[in-house]
């Protein structure tokens, strides 16, 4: 067994700043299959978004419908408010530990999400992950642009009239499909022109969300005469033995929320002008972001039970209430705004860059975000939110889990085995210290295995409600379903640590996960 102490700096790493890393020129070979310029790090000169633009961004990704639902799917589980809010920061806070720690490769090194994964899983095995974490975001875009066509469709339909009842094609009225696809071509041509017009976009997107849904708050309450009902109604779990049984699998969904974001994060921070901005940033925008809208969608909530005689938790329905023709182009342009900012940046930017890594040669940047937009239409999004049991609640959610386990194998060898020090170089070169046997790194690809099986082997579903048994695949593990999420990412990180031998590596030694 070699030496454990802390790698020296491998021989094409170049030490420009003690927490920033540059590759030299000429470093990776230009003729590889495994490079283009758009997996290439980012230039120290390019690398130059503040805490501003962290927090912005998180502020512009959580102010979304689905996120202003979180609180009242937790309520209908019969916890009070403040079991709910409560619910949802915890679970965010838990959540930022992963994606600091993933998210601490990108200022440094200004690598995005598959090029980081390399350096664990082989060059060609960092597809595995990718193309998971790719699935699972162009599943999320082509639902989040319906939901945010639908809610243009609503809101117009009010304004204008008569569009619910034009001549249907496919089932829906022909003005509901003319929304979604404006709003699927608007998404597309903001990320055409590149991260640099969506830093400018969540930078004006983030404050203006804010406003609405103040906006919103301050309206519902002057038409209440203050908040009352849904605030008073008592928890129906209490905080005895009936509530932790609900908690803790609410906890895993609240977290599963943005668990994709831990993975690709890197696809963010590698523009960070240092860690301080990227540590700063997030740790402003995340936890603090959700919970306040949290606690904003149980106040205005609260508002629409005392001014309409029902909680109406959908803020789209609850717009719709009025006869007001400005508030309701105000309305638009913030459902607008908040939907395009949650999608381009969570489910657009992580799969252009995962199939740019899986043919760089053919794929760059702009080329995979097209192909997200057409995969997001492809699998007919209008027909998943049809069926929320079987497609959402399931089928995402079954890979949420996996994607935990993609976690705790990054954090695992980036953090323990590694000490976080990376050759860029070989992370582009094939035969270089990240090759291992092919491209494929088994230590791993076998992590993955143990602990998907363990985070998902248990899935159940209620009959007639989902595709699988009552008693779950593997009857033994169904305890460990409802924290599938937590189990994979703890399982995968301390078998990846214990098939390489050790808790650090020298890169490029004959017994560390670095062999080839």
């Amino acid at each position: 067994m070699t030496s454990t102490a802390p790698p020296p700096p491998p021989r094409d790493r170049i030490p420009t700043a003690p927490d920033r890393v540059e590759l030299p020129a000429g470093a990776a070979p230009e003729d590889s299959r495994f490079v283009n310029d758009d997996l290439l790090p980012v230039p120290l000169e390019r690398r130059n978004w503040t805490t501003y633009n962290f927090a912005a961004l998180w502020v512009g990704m959580a102010h979304n419908i689905p996120s202003w639902l979180l609180a009242s799917g937790l309520v209908a589980l019969g916890m009070d408010w403040k079991q709910a809010v409560f619910t949802i920061a915890l679970a965010n806070l838990i959540v930022l530990g992963p994606m600091l720690l993933t998210g601490h490769a990108g200022p440094k090194y200004g690598i995005p999400f598959p090029v980081l994964a390399r350096a664990s899983f082989g060059l060609r095995g960092a597809n595995l992950p990718a193309l998971i974490r790719a699935a699972v975001a162009c599943a999320w875009f082509g639902i989040q642009t319906w939901i945010g066509g639908v809610g243009i469709f609503t809101l117009l339909g009010k304004i204008f009239g008569g569009w619910a009842e034009a001549s249907e094609v496919g089932g829906q009225p022909w003005t509901l499909w003319l929304c979604f696809v404006l709003f699927w071509a608007l998404e597309l041509a903001i990320i055409y022109r590149g991260m640099d017009t969506l830093r400018r976009f969540e930078n004006w997107a983030a404050p203006f969300v804010i406003v609405g849904a103040l906006v919103l708050l301050v309206w519902v309450a002057v038409k209440a005469g203050g908040f009352g009902p849904l605030l008073d109604q008592p928890s129906k779990l209490g905080w005895g033995r009936e509530f932790w049984p609900v908690f803790f699998p609410s906890l895993m969904g609240m977290i599963a929320f943005w668990a994709t974001l831990s993975l690709n994060i890197p696809d963010f921070t590698r523009f960070g002008a240092g860690q301080r901005a990227q540590i700063r940033g997030q740790s402003l925008g995340l936890p603090t972001t959700m919970t306040l809208f949290a606690l904003l969608s149980v106040l205005v909530t609260s508002g629409s039970q005392a001014v309409y005689g029902e909680a109406i938790w959908d803020p789209v329905q609850l717009v719709a209430r009025t006869d007001n023709v400005f508030g309701l182009l105000y309305a638009l342009v913030t459902v607008l705004v908040a939907t395009i900012s949650v999608n381009i940046a969570a489910n657009v930017v992580s799969p252009a860059y995962d199939l740019a890594n899986l043919a760089p040669k053919f794929i760059n940047f702009r080329t995979g975000a097209l192909v997200t937009g057409v995969v997001g239409v492809v699998i007919m999004p209008w027909k998943l939110t049809e069926t929320p049991e079987l497609y959402i609640f399931t089928w995402l959610g079954l890979v949420g889990g996996l994607l935990g386990t993609v976690a705790g194998i990054l954090i695992a060898d980036y953090w323990i085995v590694r000490r976080t020090v990376l050759d860029l170089a070989d992370l582009y070169r094939p035969g270089g210290r990240h090759w291992y046997t092919n491209g494929w790194n088994w230590r791993a690809v076998a992590a993955f295995a143990v602990g998907g099986v363990l985070a998902i082997g248990g899935s159940h579903s209620e009959p007639g409600k989902g595709p699988f048994p009552a008693d779950g695949l593997a009857p033994f593990l169904k305890p460990l379903a409802d924290y599938g999420w937590a189990v994979g990412l703890a399982s995968s990180l301390v078998l990846y640590v214990v098939l390489t031998g050790r808790g650090s590596v020298t890169p490029g030694s004959s017994t560390g996960p670095a062999a080839r």
